[in-house]
């Protein structure tokens, strides 16, 4: 059990044939309660503020165990995120693919019926040409032929005509 100040100022100390000089031993216990009174409240000072500590100790665990935890979650968040992330760039790109093929099938498709219109084209207009050329060819023939000299009208035939032109007009 420790002493306290009250205790070393009540002491009483027996008298001996040659003991000490009273007023000093008083002086220097007065000198002693002070210190000691000193000590005991920078003792409770340094408690005080020993549990003050104790207690930001105890918050800054909590925040750091909290923050601890929420590294954790926004790591396992964000690997989530980027396993999602990848997911659906795999799914995009499966995606374009499949739409890229699909445009090229449809664009080599389209193309070969132009091909064969272009050929069928080809293959009417040469026809067309050979038919016209015979027409052409046949309409030449026909101007051609002396039968033409025959079928020009006499001068009678004109006045004929002329007559019967008049009648119609009347």
């Amino acid at each position: 059990m420790s002493l306290t100040p009250l205790d070393i100022h009540n002491k009483e100390f027996n008298r001996g044939f040659r003991g000490y000089d009273e007023d000093e031993v008083n002086e220097f216990l007065d000198q002693v309660i002070k210190d000691y009174e000193a000590v005991i409240r920078e003792k409770k000072d340094l408690h005080e503020k020993l549990s003050k500590l104790d207690e930001k100790l105890s918050y800054f665990t909590n925040i750091e165990e909290t923050l601890n935890k929420s590294i954790i979650v926004a790591q396992e968040t964000g690997e989530e995120v980027k396993r999602n992330a990848n997911k659906e760039a795999r799914l995009i790109v499966k995606e374009a693919e499949k739409n890229a093929d699909r445009i090229i099938n449809e664009a080599l498709s389209k193309s070969r019926r132009i091909m064969l219109d272009i050929e069928e084209l080809k293959k009417q207009s040469s026809v067309y040409r050979t038919r016209f050329r015979m027409l052409i060819e046949a309409q030449l023939e026909m101007l051609k032929n002396e039968d033409w000299d025959g079928l020009k009208p006499s001068s009678e035939d004109d006045d004929e005509q002329s007559l019967h032109l008049e009648e119609l007009k009347s």
